[in-house]
């Protein structure tokens, strides 16, 4: 009995080391810069990860976070259908209670350039322009108020019906109004500003 105990025992030993758990196996590593993110955040699971380049500088690394629900109805879509996978993925967005983007620094990038550039992105995708303007500042004295946005340095976004809340290190800023689906059409729709993040969504979620 005692030995059929032991034996019963390496084996489960040996399948854990064998068979990692699932989250663990779910957190991802952007490959572009080797910058890692979690499994979850806030009991959203992981979609997918990417690098932000700018000619040849690899600036930051995004990985978005959202709804459980959001991602398996992604799992019916075939990874082939690329194009059907970001569409079903942008849908469901808009009924997800939250979308976070993290944004993870490689490059130092000061405040007011790394403001002005991501409401550059949303700008066009967006017909609130005085959020845009709050979305800026919001962006602007988060980062300033540590001098510059240098590698480390952790952006987050949280999209909601609220708008689009900004925090910096973990420091939350404000919240702009309105831009949710605006925000997230940075990195979704056809223009995006990552394409490698774009792929690793369909990767990661599709079948």
């Amino acid at each position: 009995m005692l030995a059929r105990r032991i034996s019963r025992a390496i084996g489960l030993a040996a399948s854990l080391c064998l068979f990692p758990a699932a989250d663990a196996a779910a957190a991802l590593v952007d490959p572009a810069t080797k910058i890692k993110f979690d499994d979850s955040i806030g009991g959203l699971p992981l979609f997918g990860v990417g690098v932000r380049k700018k000619g040849p500088i690899k600036v930051y690394s995004v990985g978005m976070y959202s709804d459980a629900a959001a991602k398996a109805g992604m799992s019916s879509v075939s990874k082939s259908n690329k194009s059907g996978a970001l569409s079903t993925l942008r849908d469901s967005l808009k009924s997800t209670t939250q979308t976070t983007f993290l944004l993870k620094m490689n490059f130092k990038v000061g405040a007011e350039k790394m403001a002005g550039a991501i409401a550059d992105s949303v700008t066009p995708r967006a017909s609130n322009k005085a959020a845009v303007e709050t979305l800026k500042k919001l962006i602007l004295d988060g980062v300033a108020s540590k001098g510059a946005a240098t590698p480390g340095t952790v952006l987050q976004f949280d999209c909601s019906d609220a708008g689009v809340k900004v925090s910096v290190d973990g420091n939350e800023v404000g919240t702009a109004p309105g831009l949710r689906q605006a925000f997230c059409d940075v990195y979704l729709d056809d223009k995006g500003v990552s394409p490698a993040f774009r792929n690793s969504c369909v990767e990661n979620c599709c079948s």
